[in-house]
């Protein structure tokens, strides 16, 4: 199993969300949340904009998943601009379901 961790642009969010959704992936966790990436911000005349708006987007898939997942991540949230976002993976070992105690997804 993989965890990914998407940070998209909040007007993106329901894109990737519907289009993982429709592909069988319609699990994932929301949070808004602030940041900035290499450029550490922009400066227009004398205001610093130095953390801007984003979406982390959480979810786990299994390993024949991902590279599906990270396609529709990508080609949905994706303008072709600085500040689209990032995406990181990571393993992930066990998941339980609270409810009944069920191991995996």
């Amino acid at each position: 199993m993989k965890m990914i961790r998407a940070i998209v642009r909040p007007d993106k969010t329901e894109g990737v969300a519907e289009a993982l959704a429709k592909a069988g992936m319609p699990s994932l966790t929301k949070m808004h949340v602030f940041g900035r990436g290499r450029t550490k911000g922009i400066r227009i005349g004398d205001v610093v904009y130095d953390e801007f708006p984003k979406t982390l987007l959480m979810m786990v898939v299994d390993d024949e998943k991902l590279d599906e997942a990270i396609t529709i991540i990508l080609g949905n949230a994706k303008t072709g601009t600085m500040g689209d976002g990032k995406v990181f993976v990571s393993e992930v070992l066990e998941a339980y379901t609270v409810s009944n105690g069920t191991k995996g997804l």
